[in-house]
């Protein structure tokens, strides 16, 4: 096989075209200077008198890819727009490549590579002087043409594996497949004997063993044995694994603008516990979650101490205190929507976080009336909420959290196909957060919300007295990506008459969800949510129960394609009057196409019911099927999804489309 690849202008345009709408727009003049990098030429100067400009070109024998590996590490290539001043300095440059075009060839697996480099048509190879000729060859182009420069790989035969090892140091016995499964390596014999995937395998022993509580794990560098008779080679990796250690004392430096107990409450390590790299991973953001806090650093000691347990270090940064933001959104469905904010993250100096934000939003008729022209739209069809939150971390340095939100809103929940209601409200809840360590929270407090709702089957004011308590866990390794681990949430909260509700009743809600990657680079992962509520008791006529505090599903966030809580028992006038319980189930596939971009098929099924507990063989709860596109970001991935419903009713879009940051779920 035969493959030629030439740095010419054609080549080098196509490219590098990309590039140049970008750093072109950004210093106009500096790209004209470098020719656009390559758009209108490669760069490489004419013919002069007073320097020798050059042509390269790379052939490989053997192998396609090739010739991309020896292009990368060869001087001639990426010096090619600096021309030499004369035949001696081209062909110097020439010799230079020649040990790591040979090295890059025997990292490829290729150890009986050879390369020819010919300039002006002259082969130079190793052991030969400056005085053979092609210095003054190249010196006959001076002036009148760039001198040709080639150069030709003939690989040889690809050597492979052939007897590997993983082996103690202290011992020089091979571990056992308990110490260290082999399978860890993904080398086997019969694999090319390339040296990055070498490398590889020495980052997962490394790996390995510091998972198992060695911090100073060492793998010594391996000495490839080749043998060129039989094109194989053996490989040992020597692996010191120095002593099993604790986590040791933990040194915070800063922050400066609060005090270093906030910080340390959230850290959950016990000095001498088992040391992990994980654990050190989830302290860091465990910590990174106080709101004024920029960045945290971790650092391992580089010896253990007296009694065997390796010192930690963690650096925190401190994050400006001021936040002021907006949001601008429209749904197809649900209309335009806005929303501004500010928030404090160290009001008193303690990492105090106030937030205070306000919204407006359309706010659906759910009469039957529909607005025709900007001239039907009444005060009365935008919806608005305000809410304010205040949080107090670690009380006294402990693990304890004081917090504080209230909520002013005025809302329509509907359609005007499906009905719906109408909710004006006010209120807040008082309440402390506990937590058990990054993973689990336990919340509870008291709340008090005055409200009037409004739909088909009743018109309720009330009063509400009530104590909310809450669970929270997740273990997952990403906030907006997730793809190992669960994620709990589970609430309930009781307003009894006793307390001074006007309406007594008991509501609970929990969502669970999990995420199992199938494969080690995570891009097959298969996500699953389920989400159940109910109303555990209360007055029999449901018309007296708050139409806000009722069962409905539908939406971006529960059954995608249908609007937004518009699935529930109906009234005798077709239209959603809420239910006593409700049941929602989704599986996503989440499948990785390129590093950035990944597609999901998915499939939503929920629905409310009038009884307390979801009775799954009574009704037809909706489904619907879609398929979603994600553009994966540093930040999180982009998600635009499109779903169908697939037991439509009258009145539902055949498609609708979704698009935010972040996973459905």
């Amino acid at each position: 096989m035969r493959r030629v690849l030439r740095a010419g202008p054609k080549h080098l345009g196509l490219a590098l075209l990309v590039t140049v709408s970008v750093v072109g727009g950004l210093n106009a003049n500096r790209a004209f200077a470098f020719d656009f990098f390559g758009l209108f030429g490669d760069g490489i100067p004419e013919p002069s008198k007073g320097a020798l400009p050059y042509e390269v070109s790379f052939e490989t024998r053997g192998d396609d890819d090739l010739s991309s590996v020896i292009r990368q590490v060869s001087n001639l290539y990426s010096l090619r727009r600096d021309a030499p001043p004369d035949g001696v300095t081209l062909e110097a440059r020439a010799r230079g490549d020649y040990p790591a075009m040979i090295d890059a060839l025997w990292s490829a697996g290729y150890y009986n590579a050879k390369v020819t480099i010919l300039v002006a048509g002259r082969p130079l190879s190793l052991g030969q002087d400056l005085a053979n000729g092609a210095a003054r060859a190249a010196e006959a182009y001076r002036g009148r043409a760039r001198v040709p420069v080639q150069v030709v790989a003939d690989l040889g035969p690809l050597f492979r594996l052939r007897q590997i090892a993983v082996v103690n140091k202290a011992t020089g016995r091979p571990f056992s497949e308990e110490e260290f499964p082999s399978r860890l390596l993904k080398l086997e014999p019969g694999d090319p004997a390339r040296t990055p995937d070498m490398r590889a395998a020495i980052a997962r022993i490394t790996d390995w063993f510091r998972a198992q509580s060695y911090p100073l794990v060492r793998v010594l560098d391996p000495a490839p044995v080749v043998d060129h008779a039989s094109q194989t080679v053996d490989i040992v990796f020597t692996v010191d694994t120095g002593r099993k250690a604790g986590i040791g004392a933990i040194t915070m430096k800063r922050p400066q603008t609060f005090p270093q107990d906030v910080a340390r409450s959230f850290i959950y390590l016990d000095y001498g516990e088992p040391y992990t790299p994980k654990k050190l991973n989830d302290m860091r953001k465990s910590v990174a979650t106080i709101p004024a806090v920029g960045s945290v650093r971790v650092r391992e000691g580089t010896a253990l101490d007296s009694y065997g347990n390796l010192p930690v270090f963690v650096e925190v940064t401190d994050r400006s205190p001021n936040l002021v933001g907006f949001q601008v959104a429209h749904s197809t469905l649900d209309g335009p929507t806005g929303r501004v904010f500010y928030e404090n993250r160290n009001l008193f100096g303690g990492a105090e976080r106030l937030r205070l934000e306000g919204a407006a939003f359309f706010a659906p008729r759910i009469d039957g009336s529909r607005i025709r022209d900007p001239g039907d739209l009444k005060i009365s069809d935008i919806g608005a909420r305000f809410t304010v939150g205040f949080l107090k971390p670690a009380i006294g340095g402990s693990p304890f959290d004081f917090t504080l939100d209230g909520i002013v809103e005025r809302n329509r929940v509907g359609s005007a196909r499906f009905g719906g209601y109408t909710n004006r409200l006010a209120g807040g809840t008082v309440g402390f957060r506990y937590r058990w360590d990054e993973t689990l929270f336990f919340t509870g407090g008291v709340k008090y919300e005055k409200g009037q709702t409004s739909d088909t089957i009743s018109n309720v004011d009330y009063d509400l007295v009530g104590i909310p308590v809450g669970l929270k866990f997740d273990n997952t390794d990403s906030l907006l990506d997730p793809t190992t681990g669960f994620r709990v949430n589970a609430n309930l909260a009781t307003y009894p008459g006793f307390l001074g509700s006007s309406v007594g009743f008991t509501r609970g809600t929990a969502d669970v969800s999990g995420y199992y990657a199938l494969d080690e680079d995570k891009n097959y992962v298969l996500a699953g949510r389920v989400g159940v509520g109910s109303l555990l008791d209360g007055p029999s006529n449901l018309g007296e129960v708050p139409s806000n505090y009722r069962f409905y599903t539908g939406g971006g966030g529960s059954v995608r394609g249908y609007r937004y809580q518009t699935i529930s028992p109906l009234s005798v006038y077709g239209t959603v009057v809420g239910g006593r319980s409700l049941f929602e189930a989704n599986v996503e596939a989440r499948i990785k196409v390129t590093d950035t971009i990944g597609i999901v098929p998915f499939f939503d099924v929920g629905a409310a019911y009038g009884g307390k507990v979801p009775d799954l063989t009574k009704g037809d709860p909706q489904m619907s099927a879609g398929v979603g596109l994600r553009y994966y970001t540093s930040i999180g991935p982009i998600r635009v999804d499109v779903a169908m419903p697939i037991n439509k009713r009258r009145g539902d879009q055949p498609v609708v489309l979704y698009v935010s940051l972040g996973q459905a779920f």
